[in-house]
């Protein structure tokens, strides 16, 4: 269990990492690109977000063999990990792509929408909440699976796999989720992300608690949610806010989803306490569904201002 609960910790360190990395791929792109950039970063990360949770047990061993703490293996490779990462972009990523895009001239914003030229958008808060709500869901449920799987007899190369499996469904389907939202509008992927959301929480509560097949397909639906949810709420976020003051809302943005995280951890090991399992999959999923009104109201305000009465 201690095995499982470290391997969340490390997974969630590097969730944040990715989260952070998302905003450089729509700083040079042109604005009915910005999508697709953000969810091509997105999907760069998926081989790392898979082959982590795998590597809690060959870990294990380097620790042991260095003579440290069984569990201190992945922050071993984690502390490695960032440190290449940082140097990387450190030594090729120049110019640095936002003070780039604050360069350019201003005719480049032509397409941009009208209310995120010069002030905050009314789909700002709307965007927060796709955000929030989809970080707090998927951290609350996350956190507290592979202790619900080692309460039934599932050891850690399988709590391992299905964090593996959730973490690939998290990031693959974002260049999906961003042809979607270019197609058909954030709004309606809002809604969606609120339904599959939705459909996570069912399965996840509706499992019998032996079901390695439907604990696994509830963490893919959660994954696959969450991936549409961090699309389109970025998507929102960076639509609805002038590029001067761009880099201080995402990281404003960023901030509330680390806090969102901690809080859904913190508090979905209090709820199973207190109940099970299973209600906290169906409070999750019923929380998730405010998205998709949050948003639909945030359009009807941009409509409202863009047909003044």
């Amino acid at each position: 269990m201690i095995s499982s609960k470290t391997s969340s910790i490390s997974y969630g360190a590097g969730t944040t990492s990715n989260l952070q990395a998302r905003y450089v791929g729509a700083d040079l792109a042109a604005p009915r690109q910005r999508v697709r950039a953000t969810s091509t970063v997105i999907v760069a990360t998926t081989a790392g977000g898979i082959a982590g949770p795998l590597l809690t047990t060959p870990a294990g061993h380097l620790a042991t063999a260095l003579h440290l703490p069984e569990l201190t293996g992945l922050f071993l490779l984690s502390t490695v990990a960032f440190t290449l990462a940082a140097l990387t972009l450190l030594v090729w990523l120049r110019p640095d792509p936002l003070l780039l895009a604050r360069t350019l001239p201003a005719a480049s914003d032509e397409d941009t929408p009208a209310h995120a030229r010069s002030r905050f958008g009314p789909g700002l808060p709307a965007g927060v909440v796709v955000l929030v709500l989809s970080q707090l869901v998927m951290a609350a449920v996350t956190t507290m699976t592979p202790i619900h799987m080692h309460a039934h007899g599932f050891g850690t190369a399988a709590s391992g796999l299905v964090i593996a499996l959730h973490t690939g469904s998290m990031h693959l389907p974002s260049p999906l989720a961003g042809r979607l939202v270019d197609r058909f509008g954030a709004t309606a992927m809002s809604a969606v992300t609120a339904g599959t959301l939705l459909a996570a929480g069912a399965v996840a509560a509706l499992a019998p608690g032996h079901s390695f097949t439907l604990i696994a397909l509830a963490l893919v639906l959660l994954g696959v949610g969450w991936s549409f949810g961090l699309v389109t709420g970025t998507a929102i976020v960076t639509d609805s806010t002038p590029l001067a003051t761009r880099a201080k809302v995402q990281g404003l943005v960023d901030v509330a989803l680390a806090i969102a995280g901690a809080v859904g951890g913190l508090a979905s090991g209090v709820v199973v306490a207190i109940t099970s399992y299973p209600v906290l999959a169906v409070l999750c999923g019923a929380l998730a569904s405010v998205a998709a009104p949050a948003a639909i109201v945030a359009a009807r305000k941009r409509s409202m201002r863009a047909w003044p009465m």
